[in-house]
């Protein structure tokens, strides 16, 4: 299995969470650094939350379970 493919079996496990609030996520990228960017949808968007869910769920999750991932951001949108 690729990186690319663990990393969304990863965000795949807290993706209902993130649903059940209205928002969602999806993966976009992973670069040569193990940074993983991810497109925030739904009530995702301008979320006061959001640092939180991303550094505690989303991070927290991926770098326990995949070695090579050392950090997730969000990717730029236009509001």
């Amino acid at each position: 299995m690729t990186l690319e493919e663990r990393i969304i079996q990863s965000l795949d496990k807290i993706r209902p969470y993130i649903q059940r609030d209205g928002g969602d996520m999806e993966f976009v990228s992973v670069n040569d650094k193990g940074v993983v960017t991810v497109r925030l949808l739904g009530a995702c968007i301008g979320c006061g939350l959001i640092d939180y869910t991303l550094r505690g769920g989303v991070e927290a999750l991926l770098m326990d379970e995949i070695e090579e991932v050392t950090g997730v951001i969000a990717e730029d949108y236009d509001l």
